[in-house]
């Protein structure tokens, strides 16, 4: 499984054959200038809700690329009634997939679309796939709900929102990953603009420091699982 950062909260996976993006905010992103979103592949679009920086490059992509879009079944309904091909699901709700397990879990967060549109509620993904089993929070608080997440599937990386205001802070993502019970933490949804800038090596020091490993990725760079 690789999976590659896009920045903000936009990532690539690679696994099972197949391609996937979570969350495309890349040509509003400034800092992610450096990708091309008409270079990426991608089968399916998973969406951990509806705002403008996670959704913004959706349909320019599944235009292209015919992706599958994955998420809550308002969010699925928005697309499919714009002739988008899509899959819905609710929390709780898991589906095999041609690359893997996907199961939708609980996050602690708003939605809606640009638009106004009602984009559902909030979740997450726990992706179960080539012995490798990763969760991505989404935009989320810490809470309780993240506890169940090791009762069922024992993690190999954490992805975890780290960049205060709209989300968890550092410290909050450090009790989430004792919660998830995985040490091996992939932060994102910080630096993209100034209400979540954070310190990286003090971030990096704090999960240190509880025995925690936490990989803060340069745009466009990878990790292999």
């Amino acid at each position: 499984m690789k999976i590659t950062y896009y920045g903000h909260a936009s990532l690539g996976i690679e696994v099972g054959g197949k391609h996937i993006i979570v969350d495309p905010f890349i040509t509003g992103n400034p800092q992610a200038a450096g990708i091309d979103i008409n270079t990426l592949e991608a089968d399916y679009i998973l969406l951990t809700h509806a705002h403008g920086d996670h959704v913004l490059d959706v349909e320019t992509i599944a235009k292209r690329t015919n992706a599958v879009i994955v998420s809550n079944a308002e969010i699925a309904t928005y697309y499919e009634q714009r002739e988008f091909k899509a899959h819905p699901m609710n929390h709780g709700g898991s589906w095999n997939f041609d690359f893997g397990k996907v199961k939708y879990v609980n996050a602690i967060h708003s939605s809606s679309f640009p638009d106004g549109s009602y984009g559902g509620n909030p979740g997450g993904f726990v992706i179960e796939s080539e012995h490798k089993n990763i969760y991505i929070a989404g935009d989320t608080a810490l809470t309780m709900d993240m506890k169940l997440i090791p009762l069922r599937t024992k993690l190999d990386l954490a992805i975890l929102p780290i960049g205060n205001n709209f989300t968890m802070d550092v410290e909050d993502a450090i009790i989430a990953s004792d919660f998830v019970e995985c040490d091996k933490i992939l932060g994102y949804h910080f630096d993209t603009f100034g209400y979540i800038k954070i310190d990286h090596e003090e971030s990096i020091r704090k999960f240190f420091d509880k025995g925690k490993d936490l990989m803060l990725l340069e745009i466009g760079a990878s990790i292999e699982l």
